[in-house]
């Protein structure tokens, strides 16, 4: 079966696999989770369906709620995940995504699921290369959606790269099931709607969906084979620090090949930036030909800062692209600013605000850094001020062993260097 060769083709599975598929009830989604179902069903393993509610559309709960009712027609577990709290006024879009990957892979980090399946398809994958063609992309950009992606807490994995959307909905067809058409697809302000009027003159140029999409696999091969060299550079010219900054020597990205050079900066931005994708490759060039011929000055880029430093440059949050405080206590879980996972203790206080330490010079180790490189450390703040910053080792006395203890996570989100990508 084409389906279980392209599973098998995304790695091992534990024996008896449990996967969540992502599912709003589309055609690509629904045509995933039934054979996921299947193929899970001859390992003895189990399916589970996650619909995110964005609560942006009046008809969105009931939409999920019949997701529901046609997983429970299969024998499949459903659970409905809910993106509460005020909504962004601009960047909804964007928003929502990053919303909904957040609280998809939270869903798997408690419930110790491994493996998130989604349903982007061939046509997802051409659309997706022609977007950032249309962009200026670098090799990075043009791989488009890789196969698998490894997150803190699961597998992302697409295995319905090499199936075009109808075949998908054939299948469906052929199953008796039915689905929801999103509205969306026909709104011509979106890019992506407007690249599928083209498609068929793309095609009888021989830019096929298949072809762009083949053509997308060849580059992530190119790709995943600057993994390792990129993994080298990184660590003989880097050092990221736990208060949130990386501080590197610009000499070796200078003397590296110049891909693997613009690799690493640009690895090295979205860590401290917390960004998912690099900054726009005619912005990234500009700063590395500064960074490799001698940067005299700060510069911003990506939400970071890079500032010369003793010889060697520090890359640091930028100030005004900082995330809000949030109120925080006895168990809370939370990513904050896109860099740092905090996970406070059961008998930590409550009242905590986690935040900027800001230019604060609260212990020695903050007093030998500049203000660039100390304004973005994490700090917890209660009534009486600024009660502790991990990343500095700083705790007030009176508070060791509450926030300031090992059970405290505090870690970089996305890290400097990834797990590569999986090419199918």
């Amino acid at each position: 079966m084409e389906f279980g060769a392209a599973m098998a083709a995304l790695g091992s599975f534990e024996r008896a696999p449990r996967v969540a598929v992502a599912v709003s009830g589309g055609a690509d989604s629904m045509a995933l989770l039934l054979l996921a179902q299947e193929w899970a069903a001859a390992r003895q393993g189990l399916v589970i369906a996650l619909t995110v509610d964005h609560g942006l559309r009046p008809e969105s709960c009931a939409e999920a709620a019949q997701v529901g009712v046609w997983a429970a027609s299969h024998d499949i577990a459903h659970h409905t995940l809910r993106w509460g709290g005020p909504k962004p006024t601009a960047g909804i879009q964007a928003a929502a995504r990053a919303a909904r990957y957040r609280l998809l892979e939270e869903w798997c980090a408690e419930a110790g699921v491994f493996h998130l399946l989604l349903a982007h398809h061939q046509d997802d994958q051409a659309e997706t290369f022609l977007l950032r063609l249309a962009r200026g992309s670098g090799l990075d950009g043009l791989a488009a959606m890789a196969a698998i992606a490894e997150r803190p807490s699961c597998r992302l994995l697409r295995p319905l790269l090499s199936f075009p959307h109808a075949r998908l909905v054939a299948t469906l067809t052929a199953l008796g099931q039915t689905w929801f058409e999103d509205q969306s697809n026909r709104n011509d302000k979106f890019a992506r709607v407007r690249l599928r009027h083209g498609r068929a003159i793309l095609a009888r140029e021989g830019l096929s969906a298949a072809r762009l999409a083949a053509t997308a696999r060849r580059l992530a091969r190119a790709r995943q084979a600057l993994e390792r060299p990129l993994a080298q550079l990184l660590a003989r010219s880097a050092t990221p620090d736990p208060a949130g900054f990386i501080e590197f020597d610009p000499a070796p990205l200078a003397a590296a090949p110049e891909e693997v050079g613009l690799r690493a900066l640009a690895a090295m931005l979205m860590a401290v930036g917390g960004a998912d994708y690099a900054p726009r490759m005619e912005r990234l060039e500009h700063l590395y030909q500064e960074v490799v011929t001698g940067l005299t000055r700060g510069r911003t880029l990506g939400g970071c800062r890079i500032v010369p430093h003793r010889g060697r440059l520090l890359l640091c949050r930028e100030g005004k692209a900082l995330a809000a405080s949030v109120p925080v206590g006895p168990g809370t879980k939370v990513n904050w600013d896109g860099r740092f996972r905090v996970a406070l203790p059961a008998d930590a206080p409550s009242g905590l605000i986690l935040g900027a330490l800001g230019p604060v010079k609260i212990n020695e180790a903050a007093r030998t850094l500049p203000a660039a490189a100390r304004i973005g450390t994490a700090a917890f703040r209660d009534d009486r001020g600024i009660m502790a910053v991990p990343g500095l080792g700083y705790c007030r006395d009176g508070a060791r062993g509450t926030v300031a203890s090992d059970a405290v996570l505090l870690r970089a989100s996305r890290p400097v260097t990834g797990a590569g990508i999986k090419v199918v």
